[in-house]
């Protein structure tokens, strides 16, 4: 997905900046950058983070940065930020989104004389394009409204100048930007986690396609938002740190609701509740204070030395990551009903190997309650994981196994009350090798967010837009 920082300040904004950007990593998979504009012209440097922190990453760059005001990205995907020398002046771009007609939007470019460089063989730069399309207009505004009138998918997008930052919210909204300030800085955010240990108090939402500019006049609106919104109700489930708010909403006390849901819906005999380490554990919670059975720790994840398990782009290396990292406690497993709260399950893959290890460990029972509906349909609008196919989606292969082969649209399998929806789930259960599986409903997922539907995107469940 990726994640975004930036930092506009009267003194130096280098420590701001560095550990800022750091409270993104959760978002991204693959490159750090940090950018930042001084009397000397601009300063960058990209990193590899796909097996090593952003912090050790950048501990040494950071002291040979200057400057008061600067741009952090943590990039699941593409090198960023990237520098760029057009007739608006010379600027530092990073974006966060997914450009569904990349491709068409190259040939056009290249068709007017533009030119790119190449990347991961030959793949054009999402952030690059971006760039290209924003050069075209007479005014860094204009050239924003370019993008988002132009990409099919979504870009939310930070611009470093020589007077200071242009912060630009997707225009449907489906990722957050939050400004925060504090004596003598600004700063902007993706995830307001980034706000507390450093000073900062928010002090605005961005509105969906809304543009501002942060500089020595303070915050400056360039570009009013829009009426409609849509944004990522994933980020509660799954993708959020649970310290962060998004539209006012804090993620970790959505996921207590949540788990209050499922709870309320459910009617099983268990000795104990869990959440899958760590993002499903604040919906175990709530799962557990709802029912009033204990909550427990069956697993517990060591953390000093092991990556992120989806941070591999081998499926193996991720599958012994997973494994290594969770380190069971039998006293807990053995001779227990043990039910699971998850916040989702995408393909099924670990959590498989997961529930296995359980039995190993002698668990009588093991129940399954993810947090959110089954994803049957790949995201269009933001790239969390661009190896991953819609086909592996558990509730695609499911379907598969069901009627032999996959089909265009799976609406019919998106009603909870539906014939098809419960062999679905069912084909699901059975294949992960659990007691029950009963997935949060949609409407209670709404209610758990607090924001009316139309307001939020959840296409990956029911295949709305």
């Amino acid at each position: 997905m990726g994640g975004l920082f930036g930092v506009f300040s009267n003194a130096d904004c280098i420590e701001d900046l560095f550990y800022g950007t750091d409270y993104h990593s959760h978002l991204g998979t693959r490159r750090g950058g940090l950018a930042v504009k001084n009397y000397g012209g601009f300063q960058r440097f990209i990193k590899d983070i796909t097996t090593t922190q952003f912090r050790s990453k950048f501990e040494k760059d950071i002291k040979k940065l200057h400057g008061n005001k600067g741009i952090g990205v943590i990039s699941d995907y593409d090198d960023q930020p990237l520098i760029i020398n057009s007739h608006l002046g010379v600027f530092a771009i990073s974006t966060v989104g997914k450009i569904n007609n990349l491709e068409e939007l190259a040939k056009k470019a290249l068709q007017n004389g533009s030119h790119f460089s190449e990347m991961h063989g030959g793949e054009i730069n999402p952030t690059e394009m971006v760039a290209t399309i924003i050069s075209q207009g007479n005014t860094f505004e204009e050239g924003i409204q370019r993008v988002q009138e132009m990409i099919d998918g979504s870009c939310t997008l930070l611009i470093l100048t020589d007077e200071g930052i242009f912060a630009a919210r997707d225009k449907l909204g489906r990722t957050p930007l939050i400004v925060g300030k504090r004596t003598g800085a600004y700063a902007v955010t993706m995830e307001t986690c980034a706000f507390p240990n450093l000073g900062y108090e928010i002090t605005k939402y961005l509105g969906p396609g809304e543009v501002i500019f942060i500089g020595k006049n303070g915050i400056e609106q360039k570009i009013a938002s829009g009426n409609r919104l849509q944004i990522c109700a994933f980020l509660w489930v799954y993708f959020g740190y649970p310290a962060s708010s998004y539209e006012g909403i804090n993620v970790e006390v959505v996921r207590y609701r949540c788990g209050s849901y499922l709870s309320k819906n459910d009617d099983i005999d268990i000795d104990l509740v869990a959440g899958i380490p760590d993002s499903g554990t604040a919906h175990g919670l709530g799962y557990a204070s709802e029912a009033k059975i204990p909550f427990s720790r069956p697993f517990v994840k060591y953390t000093p030395t092991w990556p992120r398990s989806f941070m591999p782009q081998d499926q193996s290396i991720r599958d012994e990551v997973a494994k290594m990292k969770l380190i069971p406690i039998k006293e807990l497993i053995m001779d227990k009903r043990l039910l699971f709260c998850e916040d989702s399950i995408v393909r099924g893959t670990q959590l498989k190997k997961t529930i296995q290890r359980l039995y190993d460990f002698g668990a009588k029972e093991v129940h399954m309650r993810p947090a959110c509906p089954p994803l049957v349909y790949g995201c269009k609008f933001l790239s969390f994981s661009r190896s991953r196919s819609e086909l592996d989606l558990a509730g695609r292969w499911a379907i598969k196994e069901i009627i032999g082969k996959d089909i265009d649209d799976p609406a019919e399998y998106t009603d909870p009350e539906s014939e098809n929806y419960k062999d679905m789930v069912d084909v699901i259960r059975k294949k992960l090798q659990l007691t029950t599986l009963r997935y949060q409903r949609l409407v209670d997922l709404v209610k758990a967010i607090g924001l009316p539907k139309e307001k939020l995107c959840t296409y990956c469940w029911d295949g709305m837009e």
